[in-house]
């Protein structure tokens, strides 16, 4: 298998290396990041755990651009395995191709990312570097076989199938699992009953994986019934075809939003902490990880609706030879943008603010002046994340331009 793999590398073409250095630059990053984290659980101040908070943040949306990488060239390297096919494989040997492609260069970039940090830290703990390695290698594995999980490669091509998921009680499990490490990682009460100080970085990291993961599979839902709703009480007729095309493929949109989603719930629940605490270098620091954060998250999302264009290109084309402008397609994408990214957003912002709150509330130490600044500080970041994919889709015009014309080709 190592050396099917090995043959197929030498066979990829200029946009598959970019693409491939592109992942394991971006899990370099993010090993870097998550090490440094776990370094900063060594100070007991507010100030540290704050710092190490704002890496970790600054770590998720550059896995989240990677694995959308890996999912807009997964159709692209389908191609390269179908041949494959040909000679007997089956689907899940192709998969299992992919996975080790993706654990490969996760492995690579990791082991990059670990040696920086040991060379920038000297002094720095650093027990913890083969964990956050092997951790990083898995999720590339996972992101590897998973991305390709829907594009079949058979002897007559590459066909992408699609599967609406029903929601499942697991995925408020895996919020409430998130939330519950993020509380024992993040307060005082919780690290006490830690066994090593550091394990409290690996512990607000898990926590922020399995909120990830929670987030993005509760969002499937909860897109697909605000899509719904709207779509039911619109005239407008962008609005409309919008609306179906969302309701369609929630599951895209809540991943592409996910990492969005978990910016707007820390800038919220940072925004509450600071009425309660005051402001602070380290409230400051990690108000910049979260611009950074979002902004890496608006790339992924151009990364999404790349891969949306790719797939609904025909369609654009039928309604652009049937007489729709295309302003009007370029209205259809701003709108999708809108009705996938306010009920997101607006939860998000909602469940923040309520983590910081409530248990102020139960303490009975609590003003109201903190929850109006809660309230307006979460108005901005959900008004942040619907910008950042309108903006998204508005600068996606050229993309679907691009896919009509190619449409249009004799």
């Amino acid at each position: 298998m190592i050396a099917v793999l090995r043959m197929l590398n030498r066979g990829r073409s200029r946009a598959e290396r970019v693409r491939a250095r592109l992942v394991a630059a971006g899990t370099a990053v993010a090993t870097f990041l998550v090490c440094t984290a776990v370094s900063l659980a060594d100070y007991d101040d507010e100030g540290g755990s704050l710092t190490g908070l704002a890496l970790a943040l600054l770590a998720l949306p550059v896995a989240g651009l990677v694995h959308q990488a890996n999912r807009l060239a997964s159709a692209t390297r389908e191609h390269r395995l179908a041949a494959l096919r040909l000679a007997g494989a089956t689907p899940d040997d192709v998969r299992r191709l992919g996975a080790m492609e993706g654990g490969s260069l996760a492995l690579s970039g990791s082991l990059l990312g670990a040696a920086g940090y040991m060379i920038t830290h000297l002094d720095g703990p650093l027990p913890q570097v083969p964990v956050v390695v092997a951790l990083v290698t898995l999720g590339g594995l996972v992101s590897g076989a998973r991305a390709g999980r829907h594009v079949v490669a058979t002897p007559l091509g590459v066909v992408r199938r699609a599967r609406v998921r029903e929601p499942l009680v697991r995925d408020l499990l895996l919020v409430v699992a998130g939330l519950g490490l993020l509380v024992m990682g993040g307060t005082e009460q919780g690290r006490s009953l830690l066994p090593i100080r550091w394990a409290a970085a690996l512990v607000i990291t898990a926590g922020t994986v399995l909120l990830l993961f929670g987030v993005t599979l509760a969002a499937t839902w909860l897109i697909r019934a605000y899509a719904r709703r709207a779509g039911r009480g619109t005239r407008s007729a962008e609005t409309l075809v919008a609306a179906r095309l969302v309701e369609a493929d929630p599951r895209a949109w809540a991943r592409a939003l996910s990492v969005v989603s978990l910016t707007v719930f820390f800038g919220a629940g940072a925004g509450a902490q600071q009425a309660v605490v005051g402001y602070s270098s380290a409230h400051a620091l990690v108000d910049l990880a979260l611009l950074v954060a979002l902004a890496t998250s608006a790339a992924a999302l151009v990364v999404h609706q790349a891969e949306e264009l790719i797939d609904l290109r025909r369609s654009f084309a039928a309604l652009a030879a049937a007489g729709v402008p295309e302003r009007a397609l370029g209205g259809v994408l701003v709108r999708q943008a809108v009705l996938a990214a306010l009920p997101v957003c607006v939860v998000a912002a909602v469940a923040g603010v309520l983590v910081v709150i409530v248990p102020q509330l139960g303490l009975g130490d609590y003003r109201a002046q903190w929850l109006v600044w809660a309230i307006v500080r979460g108005g901005l970041m959900v008004g942040a994340g619907v910008l950042a994919a309108v903006l998204v889709a508005v600068a996606a015009r050229p993309l679907l331009r691009g896919a009509l014309s190619l449409e249009r080709r004799p």
